[in-house]
């Protein structure tokens, strides 16, 4: 666990890159000056405002904006028709304004100032007003993975909520006229899945590990990651592996039996998806220097499950072309877990791919999919195995 929350802070500055930077259109939001509290002035000036107003509204509506407030905050005592049609319009006018500014500050401090603070203050002020804004809520929801290292804990909540009601949005059908800067449905459900995967994986990290997965589905920087992955890997090995290795104590220092050699073979799927996650990360960390400290603990496991999936193999051969040629491989998805016994293969050769198998007979499985043949006695390492003999200690966790 220790090892998810140095990758969830350190991974959140790195992620952040991905999001592009909306435009910086703030405009100053002041309310107008109420009757009790201005000053009179006289007719000429409020014609002169008015005009000003109306030469402005279009091509300068900051100015528009200051010209509308300063006549509305001129007191008449008894307005004629007309100036009655004037300050209804204006004040109209200035609210619409004012709403507007309000959505400019918020995308100018989420995306450019990245005050989430103030922006998810602004976000919740816009929805009060307007409940069904999907581009404020998906806003909010697609960059909530970056309060993470803020540790504030109404803030974590909120984003979560937003990420959730946005995904239900997307869902139900809604959706924005314009995306910007999130370009489009696929990156805005990406970045929302991130948001809750990376903030609720601490706390329950088998649910967590569904919503990682379908982050890295679509072509966003999060599918290029190699945090996304060292995330999935750490969510399996937390959650499923830890759930299931735990459950496998009851068959300690007992006879081998079919209930417990299907307990194993489910194990086995879970160290193969995490073995394919710490491949990815390793893979897509490369020789970036910013990467070198999460680089090696992802290898350190890499190399503890491959082992403990591969026990036979000598050196590191095969494991390195596991990582060489990982990225051209599809995702895996979590394993469906199994009921039953695949039949065991007539023979069995080791290819150096975590659980693979070249087989003949009546049954073959690769280790990372549905339905993998399950070695019937698994041999011993040093590290973290049940024992291939009729004692069976649960599988050990490597070193967090």
């Amino acid at each position: 666990m220790k090892k998810i929350t140095m990758f969830l802070t350190i991974g959140a500055t790195v992620a952040m890159l991905a999001l592009p930077v909306a435009a910086q259109t703030t405009a100053p939001a002041t309310p107008p000056a109420t009757a009790s509290t201005a000053q009179e002035c006289p007719p000429e000036q409020r014609d002169a405002l008015y005009k000003t107003f109306t030469e402005n509204r279009t091509a300068d509506q900051a100015k528009a904006f200051e010209a509308a407030k300063k006549y509305l905050a001129c007191p008449i005592a008894a307005p004629t028709e007309s100036q009655t049609k004037i300050i209804e319009y204006l004040t109209k006018w200035v609210g619409l304004y004012e709403k507007g500014s309000k959505k400019n500050k918020f995308n100018d401090e989420l995306y450019n100032k990245k005050n989430y603070v103030e922006a998810f203050k602004l976000g919740k002020e816009i929805l009060v007003e307007e409940p069904d804004n999907v581009k404020v809520v998906i806003d909010m929801g697609a960059n909530g993975y970056l309060v993470g290292p803020l540790n504030n804990p109404q803030l974590t909540a909120d984003a979560i909520d937003f990420a959730r009601k946005g995904i239900q949005m997307l869902e139900s059908g809604k959706t924005v006229e314009d995306w910007t800067p999130l370009q489009n449905k696929e990156v805005a459900t990406a970045y929302m899945n991130y948001t809750i995967g990376t903030l609720t994986v601490e706390k329950d990290p088998s649910a967590a590990l569904k919503h990682l997965i379908k982050s890295a589905q679509f072509e966003t920087p999060l599918k290029k990651s190699a945090f996304t992955y060292g995330l999935i890997a750490g969510a399996y090995e937390t959650g499923p592996y830890a759930k299931q290795s735990e459950a496998y104590k009851i068959f300690t220092d007992k006879e081998e039996t079919p209930e417990s050699k299907l307990a194993l073979a489910n194990i086995h799927q879970i160290v193969d998806r995490m073995i394919d996650g710490y491949a990815r990360a390793v893979a897509l960390a490369g020789s970036d220097p910013k990467f070198a400290t999460q680089k090696a603990t992802w290898n350190d496991s890499l190399k503890q499950w491959y082992k403990f999936r591969n026990p036979k193999e000598e050196g590191e051969a095969g494991m390195n072309a596991l990582v060489a040629g990982i990225l051209a491989k599809p995702l895996p998805p979590e394993p469906t877990p199994l009921t039953s016994l695949p039949v065991a293969p007539a023979t069995t050769t080791t290819t150096g791919t975590p659980g693979a198998t070249t087989t003949t007979g009546t049954s073959t499985g690769n280790g990372t999919g549905n339905g993998a043949a399950a070695p019937t006695k698994p041999a011993a390492t040093p590290t973290a195995t049940p024992a291939a003999t009729n004692a069976k200690p649960a599988p050990k966790k490597p070193r967090q």
